[in-house]
C-alpha cells in the first residue's frame, strides 16, 4: 500500500513539473518568435563591420560613434519612409582573418542589406571581395588607399583617395616655413594604406623639388622607434612625414621630439582621431594633418551632427565619425528614393541589396562632408578638404585641431 502510494505520489510530482516545464517552453518561444517577426519586418539591417578590439579600436570606435548618432537621427526623421533602420555591429579586430569572419557573419547570418566597413584598407583589400561575390553593398568610411572602389561593382567609399588630400599637408607645411628643403618619411610597411600613402607622400615631395633625405619603416605593432628616428634626425631633415595610426604615429612623434626633432612633422590620414592626443599628448603640438572634414562647415546637416556629438561625447567630431555619419546617410536617402519608387519589403534580399547598390551611386548628398556624389566606380566626388593643426593645452592632456587657411 505504501509503494502504491509513492508511485502515484512521484507520479504526480513528475506530471506537474513537466506540465509546468511545457508551459515555460512555449511561452519562451512565442515571445522569441514574436520578437523575431518584429525586428525582421519593421526594421532594415544595415551591417557595421569596425574594429573594436586590437591597436585599429581607436579608428574603429570613432566609426562606431558615428554611425550610432546617424542611426538616431534618421529613425527620429521616420526612417525610410516609416521603417526603421537597425545596425547589426560584429567587430572586425585589426587583421584580414576578422573583416572576413565579420562581413561573412553579416551577409549570411545577419542578412544585411548592406554593410559599412571595415575600418583599415588593409582589410577592405581582403574583405570587399566577399560582398562583391555575394552582391551585397559595401561603402567604406575610412578607407582610402588606392585601389579600393576598382575592388567590384558593389564597393564604394566615402572617403576620399589618400592621392586627393595627402598634397594639401605638404602645402601648408612649405606655407609654414618656406625654407623647408630637406624631407624625411616614414610609414608603417605592414598596412595596406599607409604603403599608400606613403607613395602619394613622397611624390609630392619630389614634385614640390625637395629632397628626400631618407625613408623610415616601422609595424604598426611597434613601440619602439628610436632606431628610426635617431637615424632621421642625424640626417637633418627641416620636414618630417609619418604614415602611421594613431598610436604607433603618436609614439613615432613623441619619441621624434624627445631626441630633439624640432623641425615640422606631417601625419598621415591615420592621425585623424582625438585619440592621438593620449599618445604623443604636449609633444603632439604643432602636427599637420590634411582632412576631409571640418566641423566648421556650414550646412544644416553638419550643424545637427555636431551638436549631436558633442552632446554625446563632449568634444567636437574628428573625421572618421563624419565619414561613417555621411555613409549610413548615403544608405538612408538611397534606400528612401527606392521605396518611393515601389515598396521595398516587396523585394526579395537579393533584389533589394542589388537595387540599393545601384540606387547609391546616382545620387547627390548634402552630408557633413559637404556635397558628395559617386564615380561610376564607386570613388567618392568630395569637393571641400581641410588642413588642421594639433594645438594643445600646456598640461598636455587635451588638444583641438586649429583648421589652417591653406587651398
Amino acid at each position: 500500500m505504501k509503494n502504491a502510494i509513492a508511485r502515484q505520489t512521484v507520479l504526480l510530482f513528475t506530471c506537474s513539473v513537466l506540465l509546468i516545464g511545457c508551459g515555460k517552453s512555449s511561452s519562451t518561444d512565442k515571445t522569441s518568435t514574436t520578437n523575431s517577426t518584429s525586428e525582421t519586418t519593421n526594421a532594415i539591417p544595415i551591417g557595421i563591420a569596425f574594429a573594436q578590439t586590437s591597436n585599429v579600436a581607436l579608428l574603429g570606435q570613432e566609426g562606431s560613434d558615428g554611425v550610432k548618432i546617424a542611426e538616431k537621427y534618421f529613425n527620429a526623421k521616420g526612417g525610410i519612409n516609416g521603417k526603421p533602420i537597425k545596425l547589426i555591429f560584429q567587430d572586425t579586430g585589426g587583421d584580414e582573418v576578422g573583416t572576413v569572419n565579420a562581413f561573412q557573419t553579416l551577409i549570411n547570418q545577419n542578412k544585411v542589406v548592406g554593410i559599412i566597413g571595415p575600418t583599415l584598407s588593409q582589410q577592405a583589400f581582403s574583405a570587399d571581395p566577399i560582398a562583391e561575390r555575394n552582391q551585397v553593398p559595401v561603402i567604406g568610411a575610412s578607407n582610402t588607399a588606392k585601389g579600393i572602389p576598382e575592388i567590384g561593382d558593389y564597393v564604394a567609399r566615402v572617403s576620399s583617395s589618400v592621392a586627393v588630400v595627402a598634397p594639401y599637408a605638404v602645402k601648408a607645411a612649405l606655407k609654414q616655413n618656406p625654407s623647408i628643403k630637406r624631407v624625411a618619411v616614414f610609414y608603417a610597411q605592414n598596412d595596406a594604406f599607409n604603403k599608400s600613402e606613403t607613395e602619394i607622400f613622397q611624390k609630392t615631395v619630389k614634385d614640390l623639388g625637395l629632397n628626400l633625405v631618407t625613408v623610415q619603416k616601422f609595424q604598426t605593432t611597434d613601440t619602439d622607434f628610436q632606431t628610426q628616428a635617431s637615424s632621421a634626425i642625424n640626417l637633418k631633415p627641416d620636414l618630417a612625414i609619418i604614415s602611421g595610426l594613431a598610436v604607433d604615429g603618436g609614439n613615432l612623434v613623441k619619441q621624434l621630439r624627445e631626441l630633439g626633432y624640432k623641425g615640422i612633422i606631417i601625419g598621415g590620414n591615420g592621425f585623424n582621431t582625438s585619440h592621438i592626443f593620449s599618445v604623443c599628448k604636449a609633444l603632439c603640438d604643432g602636427v599637420i594633418i590634411a582632412q576631409a572634414y571640418s566641423p566648421e562647415y556650414q550646412s544644416e546637416i553638419n550643424t545637427a551632427f555636431r551638436k549631436a556629438y558633442f552632446e554625446q561625447y563632449r568634444r567636437e567630431p574628428p573625421q572618421v565619425s563624419a565619414q561613417a555619419f555621411a555613409a549610413l546617410q548615403v544608405y538612408v536617402e538611397a534606400l528612401q528614393s527606392l521605396d518611393k519608387k515601389g515598396n521595398i519589403n516587396q523585394l526579395s534580399l537579393p533584389q533589394l541589396r542589388k537595387a540599393l547598390n545601384q540606387e547609391l551611386l546616382k545620387g547627390t548628398y548634402q552630408t557633413p562632408l559637404g556635397e558628395i556624389a559617386f564615380t561610376p566606380v564607386g570613388d567618392v566626388i568630395q569637393k571641400d578638404f581641410y588642413v588642421a593643426q594639433l594645438k594643445m593645452e600646456q598640461n598636455g592632456v587635451k588638444g583641438k585641431f586649429a583648421f589652417l587657411n591653406v587651398k
